[in-house]
């Protein structure tokens, strides 16, 4: 069993995500990271694989993720760098990026080494869900990948249903229209979006993501769906930290206690 789906079995509210950039702060931290939020008690990490022209991310991911290029950060460095972490670290762990250098890695290529690594999931906004069936799903089938698709405001309820049919560990639920980023508490209509999502009883369970920066608004988050991906906050943390390991601890006790 997929350790993603084990997650949703054991523990069925207030589930953390969390991601960050790989090769930020430093070129060499992506390890250590991993393992300080393991330790730390997060339920499942999202690792992002830096890309040039990353639309969907705001200013403090967008940095990271030139920081992390200019590091030396690419795919292929970023696959030997975690070729021993299963030895230490058990939880859900999922590459988020971009689809065009997971093709220029090549699919197969890149979905062999994600089984061999221990990669539970794939993340790729840009990838839609006939483009995923058509042409790629056989593979992700093949090396027991899940990919995770991305649910928006805007989208009607024949569109949620496609993709909750399509869509395998859980649906990422997207807070709001914009890009990624530190913001506010939920309007009411993302309140309304989100119980609309909720009564419509998919068969995967939900993560809202894009806005969760604090204890009151993954909390609230938690409320309406079955957990929270926090992203921009930690990723500033760590560029004004540097991350270490009592940093990353503090961080993730401040979102849960």
């Amino acid at each position: 069993m997929n350790r993603i789906d084990k997650l949703f079995l054991i523990r069925k509210t207030n589930i953390l995500s969390v991601f960050f950039t790989a090769g930020y702060p430093s070129i060499d931290s992506t390890f250590r990271i991993i393992n300080d939020l393991s330790k730390a008690g997060v339920d499942m990490i999202e690792i992002g694989m830096p890309f040039s022209d990353p639309l969907a991310d705001g200013p403090v991911i967008q940095k990271s993720s030139e920081t992390a290029l200019h590091n030396g950060m690419n795919t292929k460095l970023l696959f030997r760098q975690l070729s021993d972490i299963r030895k230490t670290v058990d939880i859900p762990l999922l590459l988020m990026g971009y689809l065009n250098p997971v093709l220029k890695f090549g699919m197969e290529n890149f979905c062999h080494i994600c089984a061999e690594t221990g990669i539970d999931g794939v993340i790729l906004p840009d990838l839609p869900p006939e483009i995923y069936l058509d042409q790629f799903s056989r593979l992700f089938e093949k090396y027991k990948l899940f990919n995770i698709f991305l649910i928006t405001p805007q989208a009607n309820e024949e569109r949620i249903r496609i993709i909750d049919s399509v869509s395998n560990g859980f649906v990422y639920l997207v807070s709001s229209n914009s890009i990624t980023g530190i913001k506010g508490d939920f309007t009411e209509y993302q309140t309304s979006y989100f119980k609309r999502i909720k009564d419509m009883k998919l068969k995967n369970p939900g993560l809202i993501g894009f806005g969760i920066s604090d204890r009151h608004t993954f909390a609230k988050a938690c409320n309406m769906a079955d957990g929270a991906i926090i992203g921009s906050a930690f990723v500033r943390m760590l560029g004004e930290t540097g991350g270490g390991s009592e940093n990353i601890r503090k961080f993730v006790d401040d979102l849960r206690n």
